[in-house]
């Protein structure tokens, strides 16, 4: 291997080299702009939600134990799910995100209450959740849900919605301030 002295491994990098200083693109602005798609973020992070509460449910069944913490993990894919897809900037993407996080944790808990009633009862997964009726909500919030159930859908909510926004870099974040301005 050549060594390069213009670029050192262990290196800080330079903040003041040659072409830094250049003026931003707006053009590049207007193009990361229009690339936002919040119909695309809700997609990828309701099938990040649902897998993840499959995911859940399998470890459930595969482990014979409840493991109600992984509810607040369920944020990282769908925070994920929504950045990648959604390409957002804005506080939409960090709220959707935050929604499909704790609307991921609750199905998860349905499905886990689900199957353990389907294992007790003596039929399958899918025949409990068919057969679910308005006056059987109440009952599961009673008595499935608890407070730690709630508290880990808000934190699952939280991570989601710190991931959820797209990551600039230094030009592109000036690029898009630059279009922006441009717009005032």
């Amino acid at each position: 291997m050549a060594h390069d002295s213009d670029n050192p491994v262990l290196r800080l990098p330079k903040k003041h080299a040659a072409g830094l200083g250049n003026r931003p693109d707006p053009d590049l602005g207007r193009r990361i702009e229009a690339s936002q798609s919040l119909r695309n973020a809700l997609v990828a992070g309701l099938m990040a939600a649902l897998a993840f509460a499959l995911l859940w449910l399998a470890i459930t069944v595969a482990t014979g134990r409840i493991l109600p913490f992984l509810a607040a993990v369920s944020g990282l894919p769908v925070g994920y799910a929504v950045q990648r897809a959604g390409r957002g900037l804005n506080w939409r993407f960090p709220l959707l995100a935050g929604a499909l996080a704790a609307g991921g944790a609750l199905a998860g808990n349905v499905l886990i209450a689900a199957n353990s009633t389907a294992t007790e009862l003596g039929t399958g997964l899918w025949r409990i959740v068919g057969n679910v009726t308005p006056m059987t909500w109440p009952v599961f919030f009673e008595e499935a849900m608890t407070g730690a159930d709630y508290v880990y859908a808000a934190v699952a909510a939280g991570i989601a919605a710190y991931y959820a926004n797209r990551r600039l870099s230094r030009r592109q974040f000036f690029a898009l301030r630059s279009w922006q301005e441009r717009q005032e």
